[in-house]
């Protein structure tokens, strides 16, 4: 799988291009602004996007959705508890002092459980709530987009609409953990890190 990864927006959020090498099928993942930069890094790979995947509905992961889908026509996938925050995107954008524009609706809910195909290459869909109701990751052989649910050496903030502090950690330990040490981890902001190095370092959710 070819991934490719860039920070977006203000808040510098990670949007993710993951592809399968042979027919250059795509998803792109959480594209949270600058909709012509991610369109411009899928173009000169020549990829062809099949899916616009939402790890949660917070503005920041969500804003250029609209921009993706107008150019590609990729169905946009998101959690139907997280659903209703995309029609939502600008008053939320405008409590923090920037500007975001409305996603069009969901095209297909996921609600953990689903593999997402393109190509060769195979996601598979895990509910991982805590940071919103409906906080996805997506899980492949080797590695895993878990939006802000787990960063290096910490976790996703719990004080939004909908985040729970006892319900990330359980996502964390019983559901992103047991993917295996190897895997590495793909962060909704920062550095990607690995399995093996939250449950060893992790203040929050290491120890385990």
């Amino acid at each position: 799988m070819m991934i490719k990864s860039l920070a977006v927006g203000p808040i510098m959020a990670n949007c993710f291009i993951a592809a399968c090498e042979k027919t250059r099928e795509a998803v792109v993942i959480d594209p949270g602004d600058e909709g012509d930069r991610i369109l411009m890094a899928l173009a000169n790979e020549k990829l062809t996007v099949k899916y616009i995947l939402n790890t949660h509905g917070h503005f920041d992961h969500v804003a250029a959705n609209r921009r993706l889908k107008e150019v590609t026509g990729a169905e946009i996938c998101i959690h139907p508890e997280d659903a209703p925050m995309l029609g939502q995107l600008s008053t939320m954008a405008m409590s923090f002092g920037l500007r975001a524009e409305n996603s069009p609706p969901c095209d297909l809910p996921l609600k953990g459980g689903e593999e997402i195909r393109f190509g060769e290459e195979v996601l598979k869909v895990i509910h991982t709530p805590g940071h919103s109701r409906g906080g996805l990751s997506f899980a492949g052989k080797d590695v895993v987009f878990v939006g802000d649910t787990l960063f290096a050496g910490s976790i996703g903030r719990t004080d939004l609409p909908g985040g729970d502090y006892n319900t990330l950690i359980s996502s964390i330990r019983e559901r992103l953990f047991p993917l295996g040490d190897k895997m590495r981890v793909c962060c909704g902001h920062g550095p990607d890190t690995s399995i093996a190095s939250e449950k060893r370092f992790n203040p929050f959710v290491g120890g385990v």
